[in-house]
C-alpha cells in the first residue's frame, strides 16, 4: 500500500453553548490521506495557524511522502521531523506533522481492522472524563448555573478557566471558582486552567485564595510555561500544577518533568506531534510515576491516548470543541457519568459528515 495524496482543507464552525446569546467560532485543518488500495485516512490540526498549516500540508508535507508506505508510522514522522523541523520548533510545522500522523494512524487502524487506541497499547475502551464549561464569557451566576447541570445530568468532574480581565484579577477568579465549588459541593472533582496567562505573583495568589476549595490542578498557571517558575509555584501551593497541551514535542514535555514542573502531563495529540509522539510523552511520563490528563480540548482523537496507556487518567471534553467534533463527525464517543467509553471500529472510528464539512469549509 503507498499513499498516492494528501490534502487539506480549513473549517470554520459557529458553536452554540449554554446561556450564550452568540456562537463562540472554532477551526480545524482537516486532513485526507489516500492510498492505492482505496483506503483513506482523516486527521486533524487545531485552529492555531490553520492557513499556515493547510499550506505547509498542502505544498511541503503531503508531496514529501506520496508514494511513501502509511503503515510505517514512525519512519514518516521521523523523516518529516528531521526535514522540515531540524530546530525543534512547533507551530504550524508540528500542527502539520500531527495532521498527518493522526491520519496515518487512522489508516493504519483501518488496514488492519483495528481500533487505533488498541494499537497504541490497548490498556482500557472505558477512560474518565471531565467537561470544561467554564468559560470566561460567563458571570458567576451563569458559571454556577451551567456547573449545576452539568451535574445534574451525571457529569462528576469539571474545568473553568481562570485568568479573567487580562488575568489583572486572581481575587475575582477566586470568587468565581469559589461560587463553582458552593454550586457543585464537595463531591465533584473540580479544575482550573489559565492558559498560561498569570505572572508567578498573580498565580500564587490565586493558589492561595482557592487552596481550601479542593482543586485537583492547577492548569498552565504560567506565561509560556516557564519550568523553572513552574516548579516554584509547585513548591509554594498544594495543588497540583498540570502543563503540557500546547507544547510541540517530547523534549519540551522532557523539560516540564524533569524540572519538577509538573504533578500531571498534558500531551495534546493535535498539537505534540500526532500519536506516535504522544506516546512517547505518556511513556516518559510513566517513568517518572506521572499521569497523563488531556488538555486543550479535541476529545474524539485525544481519547485513543489516553485510552492506549496505564498512565492515561483524563479525556477533556471542552464544550466547543467537543461540540465542532459532534458536527463534522458522525457519532463519535460522547462523555457519560463521568466515563467515556471507546468502540471497537476500526481506525479512529470518526466518520466523516461531509455535509458540514463543506457548509463551513473556508474559501479564500
Amino acid at each position: 500500500m503507498k499513499i498516492t495524496e494528501v490534502t487539506a482543507t480549513t473549517h470554520r464552525l459557529p458553536v452554540t453553548v449554554p446561556l450564550l446569546d452568540k456562537p463562540i467560532w472554532r477551526e480545524i485543518v482537516f486532513v485526507r490521506v489516500k492510498t492505492d488500495q482505496g483506503l483513506e485516512g482523516y486527521g486533524m490540526a487545531g485552529p492555531i495557524l490553520r492557513h499556515a498549516t493547510k499550506s505547509f500540508i498542502d505544498h511541503e508535507l503531503g508531496p514529501s511522502v506520496v508514494g511513501k508506505d502509511p503503515l510505517a508510522t514512525e519512519r514518516i514522522w521521523n523523516e518529516a521531523y528531521w526535514r522540515f523541523n531540524q530546530r525543534s520548533l512547533s507551530g504550524a510545522i508540528m500542527n502539520g506533522i500531527a495532521a498527518l500522523d493522526i491520519a496515518l494512524w487512522d489508516l493504519k487502524g483501518k488496514f488492519l481492522k483495528q481500533p487505533v487506541w488498541r494499537l497504541l497499547g490497548g490498556h482500557s475502551a472505558t477512560i474518565p472524563a471531565y467537561i470544561t464549561f467554564g468559560l470566561l464569557e460567563y458571570d458567576r451566576d451563569q458559571l454556577t448555573q451551567v456547573a449545576r447541570s452539568l451535574v445534574k445530568e451525571g457529569h462528576d468532574k469539571l474545568k473553568l478557566v481562570v485568568a479573567i480581565n487580562d488575568a489583572m484579577d486572581p481575587a475575582e477568579d477566586a470568587a468565581r471558582v469559589r461560587a463553582v465549588r458552593e454550586a457543585v459541593g464537595p463531591g465533584i472533582e473540580l479544575m482550573m486552567d489559565a492558559n498560561q496567562l498569570f505572572t508567578p505573583l498573580a498565580a500564587t495568589r490565586l493558589a492561595r485564595l482557592v487552596e481550601d476549595c479542593d482543586i485537583a490542578w492547577f492548569e498552565e498557571p504560567l506565561q509560556g510555561n516557564d519550568a523553572r517558575s513552574l516548579a516554584e509555584l509547585r513548591q509554594r501551593t498544594r495543588i497540583p500544577i498540570s502543563a503540557g497541551q500546547n507544547e510541540g514535542h517530547r523534549w519540551r514535555h522532557r523539560e516540564l518533568i524533569t524540572a519538577g514542573a509538573i504533578d500531571i502531563v498534558q500531551p495534546n495529540v493535535v498539537y505534540v506531534g500526532g500519536y506516535t509522539e504522544a506516546l512517547k510523552v505518556a511513556h516518559l511520563a510513566q517513568a517518572f510515576n506521572l499521569p497523563v490528563a488531556n488538555g486543550g480540548g479535541w476529545p474524539h482523537h485525544n481519547a485513543h491516548l489516553i485510552a492506549a496507556v496505564p498512565n492515561g487518567w483524563r479525556v477533556e471534553f471542552h464544550i466547543p470543541m467537543w461540540y465542532t467534533g459532534n458536527t463534522f463527525f458522525t457519532d463519535p464517543p460522547q462523555p457519560v457519568r463521568g466515563t467515556c467509553t471507546l468502540t471497537d471500529r476500526p481506525g479512529l472510528g470518526l466518520e466523516p459528515r461531509e455535509d458540514a464539512l463543506r457548509e463551513y469549509q473556508e474559501k479564500y
